[in-house]
């Protein structure tokens, strides 16, 4: 493993488990469907990474989706339609996230050579701690139990800001965040890590980027495959990912790119 790289911060859906990111959408359509205003795939993606109670706010905030709301409840949605949807979406959150938490080809073995190496291994995620309850230990069956995890309203605010990272790093007592480096498949979680001062990497194949599962990926077309997978690229690079990877089982070579310390 690299010299000097002390501590590797992980995301969770997109990143090491659930291939696609499929859990927070299908929740959130769900939701917001049964609200009576109707969402596409690409309105719930828009703002994935942020924690979900800011993610829902964000999809409201859009004007297509604020005006469906004032037309279908009389009102335009406010801090009350956040709460309601919020607290509507956990159950199905953690239903959802518990039936996509299998691990993304490679995520355990890279995991395994980190700690063999000495690497901490931190994590952090837009799910809440109760949304996190029943896929902890379904990946810890499968291979993969990070030192440290950080869920959403664990911090002050969270993504974009640093916070939930340091703490990340506080918590696994690891310092500078130059010898640190944030993998992340969405866009928020790059500037998490920028902000907190840590390398990043993103990850753009298996993340909410192309939010296609493995098998669906595998069957499109070459060219089409290729042509999502570098939109997803282009995005993570614009946000500025230091390295852009298709998924986590290419981050051993990614590593080696950095200087850290």
């Amino acid at each position: 493993m690299v010299p000097g790289l002390k501590a590797v911060v992980f995301d969770w859906a997109g990143t090491m488990i659930d291939f696609g990111c499929r859990a927070p959408v299908v929740a959130l359509c769900k939701v917001f469907e049964n609200a009576g205003v109707p969402v596409s795939e690409a309105e719930a993606r828009a703002d994935m990474g942020k924690a979900k109670s800011d993610h829902i706010a964000s999809i409201l905030a859009a004007p297509r989706v604020r005006q469906a709301w004032t037309d279908r409840h009389g009102q335009a949605p406010g801090e009350a339609a956040v709460e309601e949807l919020f607290a509507a979406v956990g159950p199905m959150m953690r239903t959802a996230a518990a039936e996509c938490a299998e691990l993304i080809p490679g995520a355990a073995d890279v995991a395994g050579a980190l700690r063999a190496a000495g690497v901490k291994i931190g994590s952090c995620t837009g799910y809440t701690r109760e949304m996190m309850a029943d896929i902890l230990p379904r990946t810890a069956e499968q291979g993969y139990a990070p030192d440290m995890l950080v869920c959403a309203g664990e911090t002050a605010v969270g993504r974009p800001s640093p916070l939930m990272l340091w703490r990340n790093l506080v918590e696994l007592g690891v310092w500078p965040a130059s010898a640190c480096v944030k993998v992340d498949d969405a866009e928020v979680g790059i500037a998490e890590g920028l902000a907190a001062g840590t390398w990043t990497v993103g990850v753009a194949a298996s993340g909410n980027g192309v939010g296609l599962s493995a098998a669906e990926l595998a069957a499109l077309d070459p060219a089409d495959r290729a042509e999502r997978i570098a939109r997803a690229r282009a995005g993570l690079e614009a946000a500025g990912a230091h390295v852009v990877i298709d998924t986590v089982a290419d981050l051993p070579a990614a590593l080696a790119q950095f200087r850290f310390g």
